[in-house]
């Protein structure tokens, strides 16, 4: 059978093109006879038009490009739902791009970055979207920023929690330093004197952001920061694991962490019950980012929230600003707030 065009159904209902087009994009009022005549037909039919076509027609295909670092990470879940709802409710689907290396080994990463954004360019998005990977390098290349600010003069592009230095490209970032700050002064107001950090990557500007907020808030109050007890060198559960091991192999060791994120929260709350620490009467954790995990974790994890839901939504509202042409604010910050949950108590003689 024939597929039904938009010719046949403007010839049926006996108008013009033009009018069952305005019905379709809704780009203009038509009499609601008129209309409910065109919809009639459509559904007689089971008419689909031509995405394809009208791509081309109205330069636009409804599709936004969203490259990250690792979808299993759960942070990037968390942004991405608030992301897709919002995008979503505007009419837009998602060309989502996994730039996670098979072996651990980031200048791959970085160049399924340049793969996925000529590809995008190639497909037509309508805006790219990216988070993590290099527009969180403390020093990216100059190779890697002109890549990302030619993208930026041909495609609407938003940085999500980063940023490239001495450039001005659309970004929606929470203060991750002001982050830092909240943890390490709710853990001294706890009565902690003997606090540490742990996680995150020196080359990382969001690992060097909370490290300043954690630093500025222990000078500010008077306390020492010990070197030993800063250690860094990942994300993951089992980077938590090993970040806690060594403190408790050490002669003296913190009665409290300022954890780099909430899955290293995680793996060192693992390895100090494997020690037979309890958790916050022996050791006190707090974590960043508010994944799931965090309120679900025995016990719950006392954090820092970035909002990840919230952020998603405004980065797809603040792109879908920029695809449509109307003036919006170049640079957004967002405020971090400390949700606190059981991980974290007074130390032992203060309780």
């Amino acid at each position: 059978m024939k597929p039904v065009t938009v010719y046949d159904i403007a010839k049926e209902a006996n108008v013009s093109v033009a009018t069952v087009s305005r019905v379709l994009n809704n780009t203009a009022p038509v009499k609601k006879s008129t209309r409910d005549r065109i919809v009639e037909l459509m559904n007689k039919y089971q008419f689909q038009p031509n995405a394809l076509a009208r791509s081309l027609s109205k330069k636009e295909t409804g599709m936004i490009g969203i490259i990250l670092p690792d979808i299993t990470n759960p942070f990037f879940p968390a942004v991405l739902a608030g992301l897709e709802q919002e995008a979503r409710s505007k009419g837009y689907t998602f060309f989502l791009c996994d730039t996670v290396s098979t072996n651990g080994d980031s200048k791959e990463q970085y160049e399924r970055e340049s793969q996925y954004l000529s590809l995008l360019i190639e497909k037509q998005v309508d805006g790219i979207v990216m988070i993590g990977g290099r527009i969180n390098l403390a020093r990216p290349s100059e190779s890697m920023v002109t890549e990302v600010v030619d993208i930026s003069k041909r495609v609407p592009t938003l940085l999500i929690n980063g940023h490239l230095p001495g450039q001005n490209i659309h970004s929606i970032c929470v203060d991750e330093r002001e982050g830092g700050e909240l943890a390490t002064q709710h853990l001294i107001d706890l009565g902690h004197r003997d606090i540490g950090f742990i996680g995150g990557y020196q080359s990382m500007a969001n690992s060097i952001h909370r490290v300043q907020g954690f630093v500025k808030t222990m000078e500010k109050n008077g306390l020492k920061v010990r070197k030993e007890w800063i250690l860094d060198g990942g994300f993951s559960v089992e980077k938590g694991k090993l970040f806690m091991n060594h403190l408790l192999s050490l002669p003296e060791r913190p009665t409290a962490l300022f954890c780099a994120n909430d899955l290293v929260a995680i793996g060192a709350l693992k390895s100090a019950y494997n020690a037979g620490l309890r958790v916050p009467e022996d050791l006190s954790l707090v974590g960043f980012d508010d994944v799931p995990y965090a309120s679900n974790s025995i016990p719950e994890l006392t954090t820092v929230s970035l909002k990840c839901y919230d952020v998603g939504k405004s980065a797809a509202e603040h792109l879908h600003q920029m695809i449509t042409k109307n003036k919006v604010s170049r640079k957004t910050k967002i405020r971090p707030e400390l949700v606190i949950r059981e991980s974290t108590a007074p130390p032992k003689g203060l309780n």
